[in-house]
């Protein structure tokens, strides 16, 4: 039964019920509260009709110990990175004292009712799959959210128990991620009511290794700030025999430094260098707002997610199979450059390309190729390119008007050096990206990985093509399949599951987080609608 029709005859009980009191009222001829519920209900959404219905019409909001709980439970919802003056607490007991008044009518009291059950209600939902529509900011979005409906049976029971927090927690994502990114902005939010962190003055030169400078002791209280345990220990509690100064830029601190690297996405050196000056430099309010933004991300994603299925990390370069038996096959990708980005988008991987040819595609010919090919017509020989006319019928490079091609065709053909690589998995999506092999092997090293035209290139995927082949219950080798050397596609049993994500914060494997550049600049244009007040 569907979720909307299965509530209409609860809905017409719940419009139909009166309490003995409303009652009595009505056989004066005066209309009660429950009957002003009863009738406004009708006009209302679907939602908020369910959850009276739930509550066989009673109305909710009677007690000013409820209201106050609720009001209380609301202002917590910073801790979630939301803002709570978008609900209003602090009118809330001010406006149930008035509805509740002596000379106010009962469509007062039936007003504030609705409203306030109103209010509860886009708090859980902004809880559960986020305030800010994707659609509206990312007009390429292609994740739909799969939150499950609210249990309003449940938040009924929550309000006449005065347990808001236990509604607020049935409905934020449930898993450890989320409830890192939340404790992550306890804790920042702490760093900022203490006086956030020194700022690195900007220097020249980079700080190396074994340097005596000014700046080491700066950078030592920089660190432990975040909590770097290994540089808090004070030098005065060290031996006599093992005090150095302490402007010198020794291990403990490099290490420190490294790892701050690490989860900044940074070149792993130890060098304090203009990148990671800068890094350091950022304030701890952006953190902070970071931190609110991803938050965001994460009640729009995780929700509903399968058993097994590929996950994405595009501003993390990461990729991840969530194998059905529990196993998780990790490895490093390249992605889209921020002109030609990734999308986000969640799709199935129907089928293997092993030993693809590539077929240059609109963009890349028009913006890549052409101008190599009209400075250079051995380019085409270079990359192993053949010519094709729209039909498909090879053409001789020399007889084609390269300022004006028309619709030539250029089609790279299978092996060790094409631009796909070996093997290519597919997926529908309207972006036609997909995940690939690649001849550039030495891109993988880099820490920052934006260097693709949109499609992403994974370091080992002939291990992940047989993963998928093994879990699926596909019958095929891909490395008998990649000696054999002809192009075929091979299609799964079992299609599996793929999401492209964009986070900018995201905690490890070791639970802490891990700050990634915004690469496509999507960070400002979420903030700003999180931070927007909402319509009415």
């Amino acid at each position: 039964m569907p979720w909307a029709t299965g509530w209409k005859p609860l809905i017409l009980a719940a419009a139909m019920t009166l309490s003995p009191a409303a009652s009595a009222l009505a056989e004066e001829g005066k209309p009660s509260l429950d009957d002003l519920l009863a009738e406004r209900l009708a006009e209302q959404e679907l939602t908020l009709r369910a959850f009276y219905a739930a509550r066989d019409g009673r109305p909710a909001w009677q007690e000013a110990a409820t209201v106050a709980a609720l009001a209380n439970a609301l202002r917590t919802l910073d801790a979630d990175g939301l803002s709570p003056q978008d609900y209003r607490p602090d009118t809330l007991v001010a406006a149930h004292r008035q509805a509740l008044a002596e000379q106010s009518p009962p469509a007062a009291q039936a007003r504030f009712d609705l409203q306030t059950s109103q209010t509860l209600l886009t708090a859980l939902r902004h809880l559960q799959r986020g305030k800010v529509d994707p659609y509206r900011i990312d007009p390429g979005w292609e994740v739909p959210i799969e939150a499950p409906p609210l249990d309003l049976a449940a938040i009924s029971q929550a309000v006449d128990a005065r347990r808001f927090e236990q509604a607020f927690a049935a409905a934020r994502p449930s898993v450890a991620p989320y409830e890192r990114l939340r404790a992550s902005l306890a804790r920042y939010r702490h760093i900022a009511r203490q006086g956030g962190w020194p700022m690195m003055p900007p220097r020249p030169r980079s700080l190396r290794p074994g340097e005596l400078h000014d700046d080491v002791p700066l950078l030592r209280e920089r660190l432990a700030i975040l909590g770097e345990l290994e540089v808090m220990a004070r030098v005065s509690d060290a031996p006599a025999s093992q005090v150095t100064d302490p402007r010198r830029y020794d291990e403990r601190l490099v290490a420190a430094v490294e790892r701050f690297q690490q989860r900044h996405l940074l070149e792993v050196d130890g060098i304090v260098g203009p990148a990671t000056r800068e890094a350091l430099n950022v304030p701890v309010a952006t953190r902070i707002d970071q931190i609110r933004v991803n938050l965001e991300r994460a009640r729009w994603l995780l929700h509903g997610l399968p058993d097994s299925f590929v996950l994405v990390d595009i501003a993390g370069y990461r990729i991840r199979y969530y194998r059905p038996d529990g196993g998780v096959w990790r490895s490093r990708i390249v992605v889209g450059r921020p002109y030609r980005r990734t999308p986000s988008l969640r799709s199935r991987i129907t089928h293997l390309t092993i030993n693809p040819t590539w077929t240059v595609p609109p963009t890349i010919l028009r913006e890549d190729v052409l101008p190599r090919v009209r400075r250079n017509l051995g380019y085409l020989w270079q990359q192993d390119l053949m010519v094709l006319s729209p039909s498909g019928r090879r053409l001789d490079p020399r007889d084609v008007n390269w300022w004006r091609p028309g619709n030539v065709i250029l089609r790279q053909r299978a092996g060790p050096q094409n631009a796909l690589g070996r093997v290519v998995l597919r997926f529908p999506n309207d972006h036609l990206v997909y995940l690939h092999d690649t001849p550039a092997q030495a891109l993988f090293a880099r820490e920052q990985r934006a260097f693709s035209s949109g499609c992403i290139r994974v370091q080992g995927v002939l291990e992940l093509a047989q993963y998928l082949f093994d879990d699926t219950g596909t019958a095929a080798q891909v490395s008998t399949l990649v000696a054999a050397g002809r192009t075929r596609n091979v299609h799964l049993e079992r299609p599996v599951p793929v999401i492209l994500h964009y986070w900018t914060v995201h905690p490890d494997e070791a639970g802490q987080l891990v700050f990634r550049p915004d690469i496509y600049q999507r960070d400002s244009a979420l903030l700003a609608a999180l931070d927007a007040l909402p319509a009415g």
